[in-house]
């Protein structure tokens, strides 16, 4: 399995390469606001690629993080709840009856 992981790693680490060689050209970034030259970027189109989906893949993480904060506070509560109505029933119970043997 180990050698099937190796292979998928290698082979995206080739895509990654050659993607990044054949879109080399570059990209002059502007926003309409601030026409200055201070604010004139130029980087590589695989750059601002990878750059959208690092921001995407940052973006989801924390949507994941606060999904697992919200599900673990919904479990807490619904496993109070369990323990709550678990004590009630406990609480409702005849006390078991015990019969005495008869000694002959």
């Amino acid at each position: 399995m180990r050698i099937f992981y190796l292979a998928l790693i290698i082979i995206f680490v080739f895509f990654l390469v050659t993607f990044s060689q054949q879109n080399a050209a570059t990209v002059h970034l502007q926003y309409s606001f601030f026409k200055d030259k201070w604010l004139d970027i130029v980087v590589p189109i695989y750059m601002l690629i990878f750059a959208a989906l690092l921001a995407g893949v940052i973006i989801t993480g924390f949507y994941g993080i606060v999904e697992r904060f919200r599900l673990n506070r919904t479990i807490s509560k619904l496993n109070r709840t369990v323990r709550d109505l678990k004590k009630e029933l406990r609480t409702n119970e005849p006390p078991p009856i015990i019969e005495k043997q008869k000694m002959s």
